[in-house]
């Protein structure tokens, strides 16, 4: 039962020092910082980075904007002085109501903020980007059946009336 134990210590030790070694080295540090630099110079990660603080941002003043303005709103409307006030006990718990509708009404204004002034316009830009040329008809109308026949067709192949070329 020792030697075993001694046998995994070894084992242990041994491929500590192997792996310290390796992964600690300068040439793995430096390749290790250059793949690092690389993923954070690419634009993806800048711009991610700037919509989080920006998105932040725009929480904590919606989250305020709800909470010290449409919240009394709302409640001199249903005669409610304050939503947080909201709450009710059942066996010892506590159901705090009235933080969870802040919350609520908070997550749709800013969703709605996000779509209306940010998703509809860039769409909306992408759309009038992509505007591609119109598809060559392949089919027309004949004349007499009004159907729709191939564009080189010289017949109708439903009322056989001849077509003009």
């Amino acid at each position: 039962m020792t030697r075993g134990r001694r046998g995994s210590l070894a084992l242990q030790r041994m491929t500590l020092s192997f792996t310290t070694t390796r992964r600690f080295s300068p040439a793995h540090r430096r390749r290790s910082y250059e793949r690092v630099q690389a993923f954070l110079l690419r634009g993806n990660v800048v711009d991610m980075a700037v919509g989080i603080v920006v998105g932040a941002a725009f929480g904590t003043v919606v989250t305020s904007f709800v909470k010290d303005l449409l919240t009394p709103l709302i409640a001199a409307i249903i005669r409610q002085p304050d939503f947080s006030a909201i709450k009710f006990e059942l066996n010892g718990s506590k159901f705090l109501v009235g933080d969870f509708v802040n919350s609520v009404v908070s997550f749709v204004i800013i969703a709605a903020a996000v779509y209306f002034a940010v998703v509809l316009p860039i769409n909306a830009l992408v759309a009038r980007a992509r505007k591609q040329p119109p598809v060559d008809p392949t089919t027309k109308k004949c004349p007499e059946c009004i159907s729709e026949i191939p564009i080189q067709a010289k017949r109708c192949a439903f009322c056989s009336s001849a077509l003009q070329g």
